[in-house]
């Protein structure tokens, strides 16, 4: 089985992960936070602005391995705080408002300044 990286400077990079890996049919993207990918920093203190980069993090690396949102079959979600979750849903929701992909979450298990979320995601190709 081959497995191709995808990789675009129009997301945040890291020397440590893959933005994600092209294989079996599927694309793995890596967790997104809420980094602008052009100034490097988080987009704001809401966990709803953090989501909404995430999510754009997210489809920008899917178009750039010719996939999209719509093609997404399951994700990963994790906060920092549990009470921000309703916050976080109300954004997710805008994203997929029908046919949303299968989905779970779990408790951030590290403390980075400022992060709130973090999304992965799994697409057809």
């Amino acid at each position: 089985m081959t497995r191709d990286l995808i990789k675009t400077n129009a997301a945040p990079t890291s020397p440590f992960y893959s933005q994600a890996v092209r294989a079996a049919g599927l694309i793995f993207v890596s967790g997104q936070v809420g980094q602008d990918p052009t100034t490097g920093k988080l987009v704001g203190p809401s966990v709803r602005e953090q989501t909404r980069q995430c999510l754009v993090n997210i489809r920008t690396i899917l178009e750039a391995a010719g996939s999209s949102m719509e093609k997404i079959v399951s994700t990963t979600f994790i906060l920092r705080n549990p009470e921000d979750f309703a916050d976080m849903n109300a954004e997710w929701e805008s994203w997929f408002p029908e046919d949303p992909p299968a989905r779970q979450g779990a408790s951030l298990p590290v403390e980075v300044e400022g992060l709130l979320v973090s999304i992965a995601a799994i697409a057809l190709t």
